[in-house]
């Protein structure tokens, strides 16, 4: 695992200078000494795939938004600390998808480096090893991608659920199906904390809707092959197919899918549809298809001003799911860290006890969760990747049935 690099106080002389009598002395106790509190950078740790089958998803919707938040509040002067301006430095190193290497890099970070702040890794599995961890050394826990029921109910006092809870985002989508009139469902999932929750979480809603499970099968991360499952899938006629899929599954799934002809009448893969590329990969056939979805430019003068930053920064645009989980919980550690300053216990009350103006509108947090019954879904209509669910929060209606694949 890679160490944090000392910090080096640039040399005043070079062995070409020469210094008479006491400026010697006087130049060498100056560059020996520490920056004060208040001069020092507010030092900002985590850990994100870089490498790794996570990689794609962590770097555009996360660690990417790490770096632009901080480059934005650096050009402003720094972070505000209880009304003095000091910049922000990040500390981020590669966990290569592997979370036992994040939970020792955070380790590292907290307990050795003491970084004054930490943001979150990216994944569910991630969130569960390193949320409590961080509620051991007291440090707040802005959870952007991984808000687990199972985390949740530890009840931990530094631990805040910035995304939907599995419960939140099941409620959606089976809200949204049965507004649909869908009637049967075959559902594929994930063999791991992501995907068992959310089952386990929607064979009781789906009953209380009427909506009749036909068919069902968990897989492991990194499938190469589906095709055997949606052909059994396919021959029981379901009106929707669920699946509770990261991004290579959800590509996976909807070739496949595609390949032998199965085009059900609504079609969500959870994470993959709001990724640009996702369009660029499926072209005309994504219309129709529904998953995670949080914002679209179309919202607001500060939903267009964030893509449009973005998209200077990057050259590519961001997705519309995780960023703004990501970009919102920025605004509120922003808000928590002016207002409390770099105390962290502070911090973490001020979060708790605050609502916050954000790009996902107004947030607040019970009991660690985001104060919301309901979580949202979008989907691909005509080029564009709307907002469908909640009816009160749509850019645009559902479009049902998904039309034919081209």
């Amino acid at each position: 695992m890679s160490k944090l690099n000392p910090r080096h106080t640039s040399s005043f002389f070079s062995s070409q200078i020469v210094v008479f009598g006491g400026g010697l002395a006087a130049l060498a106790a100056l560059a020996a000494m520490p920056l004060r509190a208040e001069d020092a950078p507010v030092r900002i740790g985590f850990s994100m795939a870089r490498t790794g089958p996570n990689a794609v998803a962590a770097q555009g919707g996360v660690e990417a938004n790490y770096t632009l938040w901080s480059e934005q509040v650096n050009a402003a002067g720094g972070l505000s600390v209880k009304g003095q301006k000091r910049k922000v430095e990040l500390a981020g190193y590669d966990d290569a998808s592997d979370v036992e290497t994040s939970v020792r890099t955070y380790e590292k970070l907290m307990a050795d480096d003491k970084v004054d702040l930490i943001l979150p890794p990216w994944g569910s599995n991630f969130a569960f090893a390193v949320g409590p961890l961080a509620n051991k050394y007291g440090y707040p826990f802005l959870s952007t991608t991984g808000s687990p029921k199972k985390l949740l109910d530890m009840h931990m006092p530094y631990f805040f659920g910035s995304s939907w809870t599995s419960e939140q985002s099941t409620r959606a989508l089976v809200d949204l199906m049965a507004s649909q009139h869908v009637k049967t469902v075959a559902i594929g999932y994930m063999d791991d904390l992501f995907g068992l929750e959310r089952f386990n979480l929607m064979l009781p809603m789906l009953k209380e809707r009427g909506i009749t499970v036909v068919g069902e099968k968990s897989f492991p991360a990194n499938t190469k092959d589906l095709s055997v499952v949606l052909k059994d899938f396919k021959a029981k006629e379901p009106d929707a197919l669920v699946g509770l899929t990261y991004p290579g599954e959800s590509f996976l799934m909807t070739t496949q899918a595609k390949e032998i002809g199965f085009n059900p009448k609504f079609f969500y893969v959870a994470i993959g549809p709001a990724f640009p590329f996702f369009k660029q990969r499926f072209g005309d056939s994504a219309d129709g298809m529904v998953g995670f979805g949080t914002w679209t430019p179309s919202q607001g003068p500060m939903q267009q001003n964030y893509r449009e930053a973005y998209m200077k920064r990057f050259n590519k645009e961001p997705d519309r799911d995780t960023t703004g989980f990501v970009w919102s919980s920025l605004q509120e550690l922003q808000e928590a860290v002016e207002n409390a300053g770099l105390d962290r216990k502070a911090v973490r009350d001020y979060i708790a006890s605050h609502e916050f103006s954000t790009m996902l509108g107004k947030i607040s947090y019970k009991d660690g969760m985001m104060a919301r019954d309901s979580g949202t879904v979008s989907q691909w209509q005509n080029g564009s990747y709307e907002l469908v669910w909640p009816a009160a929060s749509a850019t645009k209606p559902p479009l049902y049935p998904k039309p034919e694949w081209k």
